[in-house]
């Protein structure tokens, strides 16, 4: 399964080690991956693949949501599917 992962906060050291090391914890690979600065505020996009034989979607959605609560960062996962579904005009 792909999914988006979407993480916007304030900018600091780490974020980018700590999101990468929880999806690797969780056996997901990263596709691609889009990150920026502006002022002081990061951003980053990922397209990530899970392999729901070592976790699935809610296990992978739970370890963002504890990283993101631990870094001060904000992190949104969706599946692609339903992203694409969004924001298809």
């Amino acid at each position: 399964m792909r999914c988006v992962i979407s993480v916007l906060g304030k900018d600091r050291t780490g974020i980018v080690a700590a999101v990468s090391t929880a999806l690797a914890d969780k056996g997901a690979s990263i596709d691609d991956i889009n990150q920026s600065l502006l002022q002081d505020m990061f951003s980053m996009t990922m397209l990530v693949r899970l392999d729901e034989s070592v976790a699935d979607f809610n296990e992978v959605q739970d370890a963002l949501t504890k990283v993101g609560e631990d870094l001060g960062v904000q992190i949104v996962i969706q599946r692609e599917d339903l992203f694409q579904f969004m924001y298809k005009i």
